[in-house]
């Protein structure tokens, strides 16, 4: 009787084969079978993208067949764009130099669990609070009122007023000038005329 796994080898398709002898010539003995189809479904990929750029450039040459110079373009072409190459290990070194150089935060002597500084954990705030003025409103100036603001503000010193008049008993002060008519100004000037103030009101009820 033959070999089993042989006997399996028969019954695969060809490009299987060929991926199971690529691994064989690489020393990998043993894998699960799921592998080769892994294999298979990038080899199937990477041909038909290759074989799809390898056209464009023969188009774009006005060419009327593909080449070996446009297969090997798209190949170039996907293995410097696609295929991102690992850094020289001198590279990998003084990375590793410049970033060891940088020492550790002192651990502090503190009840709990010892936590990195704020900046580096998620409990430091990622917001900011701005502080937006009023439209219209400048760096140390007031805002400029609005109507309604103005109603607001007559309305409240008008409630004021009365809130005094109901403390005094229901009287405001009021002030007359008895210099006369408009046209004497003469005598304000010479100290002729004079203000009284008495208290206008609503007598109160005994």
């Amino acid at each position: 009787m033959g070999d089993p796994a042989a006997d399996k080898s028969e019954y695969l398709p060809r490009d299987a084969r060929v991926v199971k002898n690529v691994l064989k010539a690489m020393g990998v003995e043993e894998y699960e079978p799921r592998v080769l189809n892994q294999f298979l479904e990038f080899m199937h990929r990477y041909i038909t993208d290759v074989l799809t750029d390898a056209r464009v450039y023969s188009e774009h040459a006005s060419k009327s067949a593909i080449d070996v110079d446009d297969v090997r373009l798209a190949i170039q072409s996907r293995v410097n764009f696609s295929f991102t190459q690992p850094p020289p290990r001198e590279v990998l070194l003084e990375l590793a130099k410049a970033r060891n150089s940088i020492p550790l935060p002192i651990i502090t002597q503190s009840p709990g669990i010892p936590l990195p500084p704020e900046q580096d954990t998620l409990l430091t705030p990622n917001y900011q609070i701005l502080t937006v003025g009023k439209p219209g409103q400048q760096e140390g100036k007031p805002a400029p009122q609005t109507v309604a603001e103005n109603d607001g503000k007559e309305s409240a010193e008008s409630q004021g007023e009365g809130d005094a008049v109901r403390a005094t008993g229901g009287s405001t002060p009021m002030e007359v000038d008895d210099r006369g008519p408009p046209g004497n100004d003469h005598e304000a000037a010479e100290g002729g005329g004079k203000k009284v103030s008495f208290m206008v009101g609503k007598r109160q009820k005994s």
